[in-house]
């Protein structure tokens, strides 16, 4: 059954969420300024390779949240605009409550929320995370994280392209003059990759025409396509 949060009760539940995360672990928030101590929590769960998203929607992000950031390679932040929501979400917990990601709102406030258990409210967890799934869907990743998995990654898997005459997804997504996003959204409508809970596969369609999941130990997993490939 629901439990009521006040301030120090949501500020103690949302480290328990976050240190607690297994698989996943999404946090959505308008603001975003971290403190250390979720800082620390966080880069903790990027080392045991958990998926990480993280939305915002009202400012530029701060000098310093972008260099932190940039280290993180299971983090992916996204920018959602008129994001009003804060939601905090891991496999088995879910918090919806007034306090922000953001330093200032987590040390002065007065917050107030909910948690939520998903063995025992099934539904209003699944309709809790169905939401915070569209709200990933329509924001846009930022810059940063782009950078890092178009540059990072393709600088690993450079040496397995001329060997295989294979492209990865960004690579291919500029030979063909798209953004990509745009080819992975096209992959997904061809059959070639699946969507499941925020992540891609390779299906049996996709290895047919030639297509290959890679797992760099560093960069994460990626995939290669034949350049002749029109999906």
């Amino acid at each position: 059954m629901a439990k009521f949060l006040n301030t120090s009760a949501t500020n103690y539940f949302l480290e328990e969420l976050i240190k607690g995360a297994k698989d996943r672990l999404i946090l959505i928030s308008p603001f975003l300024k971290l403190n250390d101590r979720i800082k620390e929590l966080l880069a903790d769960k990027n080392r045991l390779k958990i998926d990480v998203r993280i939305v915002y929607g009202k400012s530029e992000l701060q000098p310093e949240e972008i260099n932190w950031l940039k280290e993180l390679t299971y983090i992916r932040t996204s920018f959602c605009k008129n994001l009003h929501a804060k939601c905090y979400m891991n496999e088995e917990l879910c918090i919806i409550a007034s306090l922000n990601l953001y330093e200032f709102s987590q040390i002065n406030n007065n917050e107030m929320g909910v948690l939520i258990h998903r063995t025992d409210d099934p539904e209003v967890y699944k309709d809790a995370y169905e939401e915070a799934q569209r709200i990933i869907r329509i924001s846009e990743e930022v810059r940063i994280s782009l950078e890092r998995v178009e540059k990072e990654s393709e600088s690993k898997a450079d040496a397995e392209e001329v060997a295989t005459e294979k492209l990865t997804t960004s690579k291919l997504a500029k030979r063909l003059g798209m953004k990509t996003a745009e080819l992975t959204e096209k992959l997904v409508q061809s059959g070639l990759l699946e969507a499941r809970e925020g992540k891609h596969y390779i299906t049996d369609r996709g290895k047919e025409v030639g297509g290959e999941f890679r797992m760099s130990p560093k960069f994460g997993p990626y995939f290669l396509w034949p350049e002749s490939l029109q999906p």
